[in-house]
Parts: structure tokens; sequence; C-alpha cells
């Protein structure tokens, strides 16, 4: 770099954009922004860093998540938006494969969400799921022994055959879990959804482009592109991730609990199976 190009960087500094990835299955028992689970722990501070940034003209999120935890999706959401506000920059997500459930409350947390022609979008719906084992441990010849105090600290237990007001009181809370979630929605992209309540909040999914057709997303495009168009060829896009300590990378894996990391390992694949990632 000459000293012309050197001086003119100096005195006239590109825009920055942070980029946050928020990938994987969103849960309280994940670790941030490993690939086994987001949650608010996790993200805050990387979130907080990002809209530190100096000269920031936007925050871009970057996800792929097949959803999760209700509860740390609307979290998240809600920091996001949180900073977006004090800091007044626009926040644009980018959604890769997927953003289905609670990956896509996260991309609705942006002012545009910019998707792949290919990219699944959707999910806007509440899934409860379990096991039915008692007739399994009647044939082993175990008795389920349970002792409660409270009528309903024993609903759904999945040793005991299916009560129907237990089914009848799961779908009254998932009722209202479904109704805040479409409120959300609703909040965030405002008329810009195109498509009646039926075929929106049905829990389907659809692709990149039909969610554009919907107004469930904005634009086709990717992030370098998008974000090079609207802030210039020298635009600084500065990732943000989790910090982890000089301990944690020499150890990885070593120094987490293993039983626990396959678990979670094999609920993350099931969570994108279902969407044939």
């Amino acid at each position: 770099m000459d000293i012309a190009a050197c001086i003119e960087r100096f005195t006239n500094p590109p825009p920055v954009v942070a980029v946050v990835r928020l990938t994987g299955f969103i849960s309280a028992a994940g670790s941030g922004l490993t690939r086994h689970g987001l949650n608010i722990a996790g993200v805050a501070g990387p979130l907080k860093a990002a809209f530190e940034a100096k000269r920031l003209a936007a925050v871009a999120l970057v996800v792929n998540s097949p959803g999760g935890s209700p509860v740390q999706s609307a979290l998240i959401a809600k920091r996001i938006r949180a900073h977006a506000a004090e800091k007044k920059v626009p926040v644009l997500a980018f959604v890769e494969d997927l953003a289905a459930s609670g990956g896509y409350w996260l991309a609705a947390a942006a002012d545009e969400i910019i998707v792949d022609d290919c990219s699944i979008l959707g999910s806007i719906g509440v899934v409860t799921s379990g096991f039915g084992l008692h007739e399994a441990i009647g044939r082993l010849g175990i008795q389920r022994r349970l002792y409660t105090q409270g009528e309903h600290k024993r609903m759904l237990d999945p040793f005991l055959p299916e009560n129907p007001e237990d089914v009848a009181r799961l779908k009254a809370l998932q009722a209202e879990m479904h109704d805040s979630f479409k409120a959300y929605v609703r909040g965030r992209r405002g008329d810009k959804l195109k498509g009646s309540d039926a075929e929106l909040f049905n829990g389907d999914v659809w692709t990149g482009r039909k969610a554009v057709e919907l107004g469930l997303a904005d634009a086709i495009g990717d992030a370098r592109s998008v974000l090079r168009s609207r802030f210039g060829d020298k635009v600084c896009l500065r990732v943000v991730g989790a910090r982890r300590s000089w301990l944690r990378r020499i150890l990885g894996r070593a120094e987490g609990d293993l039983p626990a990391g396959l678990l979670a390992a094999v609920e993350d694949r099931l969570m994108w199976g279902r969407f044939g990632l």
C-alpha cells in the first residue's frame, strides 16, 4: 500500500459492519455460539461487542438454526433490538441453510431478512415430543412408583398411560406460545406479510424465494455481496465470536462433559434432520 493510500485509509477509514453468526440449536443448556446450542448467556457478550464496534455502519446476523427454546429465542431477539435501539444502527439478517421456528424468531429481530434461493424459512408453530413407555415397562415387569403433591405434577409422565386432560392442558400451553410467536412476527414484519394467518402460521416451511413472496423475507442475496453493495467495496466486515480461554482452546472437547455433549449432538442432529439437512 503506497503512502497516499495509507493516508487516505487513516483520514477516511472504511465503515465497519460487525458480523455475528447465530448457528445451531437454541437451548438453555447450550454453550452460546457452539454447534450444540445458542442461548442468551452465550451470545450476550458477542452481541454487546458487535454493537460497540467503532465506525459501526450496521450489524449483520448470519442465521443458521433449526430452532429450539422459545424463551431463549425471545431473549436473544430482545437483546438484539435493545442494542439496535441504543446504538441506532440497522440490523440485517442473512439466512444460510435454515431459519426455522426459533431460528426464524432470531432472523425476524433484524430490520431486513436476506436469504438464498434455497434457504428454508418458517415453521412458525410450536411442537412438543415425547415417548409412551408404560407398556414397555409392564412387559419387563417394572413397576412405576411416583409420589407427588399437586394434581398436575405428573402431567404427561412417559411411564403412565396418556391422560386426555393432560394433553388438553399441553395444547393450551402450546396455543399461548404460538400466539406469542405470531404476535412477534406480525410486529416485526408488519405490512410486509402477504399471506393469510392460516398460510403463514401453520408450521409450514418455504424456500427463500417463496418466503420473499410471502413477506417473511425481504430479498435474495448473500452477506458479502449485499454489504459491499450497501457500504462500499472497502467495507470492513468484522466477525465477532464468543471468546475462549487459552485453556479451553488447548483442551477443546476434552474439557466438556462427554455424555452431555453426545446427547446434545444427537438432539442437534434430530432437529436439523426434521428439515432434511
